[in-house]
């Protein structure tokens, strides 16, 4: 599985953190929610981003793509 990319985090003035995926504001974070990120954040920051943002592979993809429906 390849590393999520693309993802980038600001943080504001006002402490809310916005959490953008090729330009797009993924997600917004504020309060708690965004100290826990910002401590989280520098582990590996785009695997957490994607995490974060719930962008990210949950490894059904394979048995979605060979279902009946989807083959075309």
């Amino acid at each position: 599985m390849g590393a999520a990319a693309g993802f980038r985090h600001t943080q504001r003035a006002d402490g809310t953190v916005v959490i953008t995926h090729h330009g797009r504001v993924a997600g917004t974070l504020r309060g708690a929610r965004a100290e826990e990120f910002l401590a989280e954040v520098d582990d590996d920051p785009q695997l957490v981003m994607a995490r974060w943002t719930g962008n990210y592979r949950h490894g059904n993809e394979r048995t979605a793509k060979q279902h009946p429906r989807n083959r075309g």
